[in-house]
């Protein structure tokens, strides 16, 4: 979630990569030929539409304008966070080489409250890739008009104001959880649903929810078709180019983010491992990319195997402590 701090280090990491990648190439002398010949089956561990498919086909569509993949498959499996798809994908794609999964906090948080025994450190760390904020948003027609609306309203009544997100721990329900901690609201009186994908737009709009938390990235076209509202965002400045006030300028000191990546099957060879880290680190650095950030409004949060690896760990511990704080891991 601290990409400015995530960062330090890249040019080592990008050398170790190539060099690995060098003693490999002497071994296996097609290795650079068949890069960009190479195909994938990709697993989006949610339904069609949302930030995960998203982020999981803008990277995989970017490698081929870079000429650095070829045909790729996707496969979504949605539910549990994202621990359902996790689970079939370290059971199932075990030594495939070609087998991605695109993963993220949410997942973490979820194998963390769900106490899974099937974890992401089960998978093969490539790299981690973009990062963005939360956002609040209600129905065009909402009687909230601000966040403060929103906060009354659950100080008066929590369970009336039900709230859409990814997942039982996920990012979305922790800013709600901390939003309501700060507020001096009951955690255990909140009435959050969970949705996977964009199944949420229906029941927003529809109003058998009153607000729904998620990415800015999925709310601003959604907006700017005046579908809805965005009322605030967890971002601690506001973010450029959109037009949304903070929590922290709504009195509230809450800042977390979500971050989203990429890992290989569990068992990947060695060689495999390099090409895809290889893949990815040039992809950081091409203009497809950059275009694709900046079209999706993400951030860049890039670095990739072992120092992906160790910000796996951190974030593990990191997130265990904060949920068990919250209540919301027993």
């Amino acid at each position: 979630m601290r990409s400015e701090q995530l960062t330090k280090g890249f040019s080592r990491r990008e050398v170790l990569a190539g060099t690995v990648l060098s003693a490999l190439t002497v071994m296996f002398p097609s290795l650079e030929a068949d890069a960009a010949l190479d195909s994938a089956k990709v697993t989006i561990p949610a339904g069609p539409g949302g930030g995960w498919d998203r982020t999981g086909r803008l990277t995989m569509r970017a490698m081929q304008s870079e000429k650095l993949i070829g045909a790729v498959q996707f496969k979504n499996i949605a539910g549990g966070g994202g621990t359902i798809g996790l689970t079939e994908f370290v059971r199932n794609a075990k030594g495939d080489d070609k087998a991605l999964l695109f993963t993220g906090v949410i997942m973490m948080s979820s194998v963390i409250t769900a106490k899974s025994p099937i974890t992401i450190d089960m998978a093969t760390p490539l790299a981690c890739l973009t990062r963005e904020y939360v956002g609040i948003g209600v129905a065009a027609d909402s009687s909230f008009k601000t966040l403060a609306d929103m906060v009354a309203a659950l100080k008066a009544d929590p369970s009336s104001v039900t709230v859409g997100g990814s997942g039982i721990g996920s990012v979305e329900h922790l800013a709600l959880a901390l939003m309501a901690q700060q507020s001096r609201i009951p955690l255990d009186k909140l009435n959050f649903i969970t949705f996977s994908g964009n199944e949420y737009v229906p029941a927003l709009v529809s109003g058998k929810i009153k607000a729904v938390m998620t990415g800015v990235s999925e709310l601003k076209p959604l907006a700017e078709a005046g579908r809805i509202r965005i009322i605030g965002v967890t971002s601690a400045q506001p973010i450029k180019g959109v037009d949304i006030p903070t929590l922290k300028s709504a009195g509230l000191d809450i800042t977390v983010s979500n971050w989203r990546g990429v890992v290989g099957a569990r068992g990947m060879s060695e060689l495999a491992k390099a090409q895809w880290i290889s893949k990815l680190d040039k992809l950081s650095k091409s203009p497809s990319w950059a275009k694709a950030l900046a079209e999706q409004g993400l951030e860049d949060a890039y670095l990739s195997g072992d120092a992906f690896a160790a910000f796996l760990k951190t974030e593990n511990e990191g997130w265990t402590r904060t949920l068990t704080k919250l209540g919301l891991v027993k």
